[in-house]
């Protein structure tokens, strides 16, 4: 596609490095750049912004083809990753770099950041006003090299500061999917230990451990597609093991500091059920094992995957 039918987008939500992460794995983004922006010193640096001097809010600046990811989704992600009605910062940074706001580069997209704020602000989800600006985008200044992609060079530090700064337990609370209650009554004891307790079932005593039939596993509560066996593997550890989700935003992950130990443990995105965790002693060349509790998943055959809904998928096995 021609560069020229690209287009901009731009967020201020507290700290930029949290702030990539949400949107660089959606369809239709080509690059996301952290930077500063709606202040009036020309080429800040990061301490001069931070001393609060320049005027300038940390931000990030996206570029994304239109015609596979909508503007108003892109603000819907936005909201979703943010406290809107903090007007002193974002969660433990605080100061008016980290302000949150929306910065439109079009009358449109100036209609949709208005019309999205009010039903933000209708839906109830908050209890205080929404204070986010919606203002014109000017002069964006690209950050510091070593600020880019930040979630990718400093993954362990990347996911402590989030937890630590009180950020994903704020989106959890605000954000997290309503359960249905008529679904998980219709798990079995262990399917719900696993799924909405955090359990763990017994390695090579599992559904899946030793599973070699080709298809996809699917969150066993919502039927989000999860994992495929194109990316099973044996680990010899006694639960399912693969290398990839079926795409990154189908999981999310979070710090785990359970049991004296620091591990990523994996969610699914829909349900927000639990999974298993991730190590780095996978084949590479991710090196990456997610190790996956059998009683989170249900496995669908490729043979099968039409018929249950699963079309597109079987695109997987050509």
């Amino acid at each position: 596609m021609e560069q020229n039918k690209f287009e901009l987008a731009t967020f201020a939500g507290g700290c930029f490095w949290c702030m990539v992460k949400p949107f660089d794995q959606m369809p239709g983004i080509i690059k996301v750049i952290s930077g500063y922006t709606g202040g009036h010193k020309e080429n800040p640096s990061y301490e001069e912004v931070c001393e609060e001097t320049t005027g300038h809010a940390e931000a990030v600046q996206i570029v994304f083809d239109p015609s596979i990811m909508s503007y108003s989704k892109l603000v819907e992600i936005f909201w979703q990753q943010i406290d809107p009605t903090d007007i002193e910062g974002q969660f433990h940074d605080k100061g008016h770099s980290y302000r949150t706001a929306i910065f439109y580069h079009n009358e449109q997209q100036r209609q949709i950041a208005e019309e999205s704020k009010q039903a933000v602000q209708a839906s109830g989800r908050f209890d205080k006003p929404i204070v986010t600006e919606i203002v014109p985008a000017g002069t964006f200044y690209p950050a510091e090299e070593y600020h880019q992609d930040y979630y990718k060079k400093n993954p362990l530090r990347y996911k402590m500061y989030r937890k630590g700064s009180g950020r994903d337990d704020f989106l959890k609370r605000h954000w997290a999917p309503k359960k249905d209650e008529a679904e998980l009554s219709k798990l079995t004891p262990m399917q719900f230990e696993v799924t909405q307790n955090n359990g763990t079932e017994p390695p090579f005593h599992n559904e899946f451990w030793n599973h070699k039939e080709e298809g996809i596993y699917v969150d066993i509560v919502s039927g989000q597609p999860l994992f495929s066996s194109k990316d099973k593997f044996d680990s010899s550890c006694g639960w399912p093991s693969f290398t990839k989700p079926v795409k990154e935003s189908a999981v999310q992950e979070e710090i785990d500091l359970t049991h004296g130990m620091v591990r990523t443990e994996v969610r699914s995105q829909e349900a927000d059920s639990h999974l298993g965790h991730v190590f780095n002693d996978g084949p590479g060349p991710t090196r990456l094992r997610y190790c996956i509790n059998s009683a989170a998943l249900r496995f669908i055959p490729k043979d099968q995957l039409e018929k249950e809904g699963y079309a597109e998928y079987l695109a997987l096995f050509k």
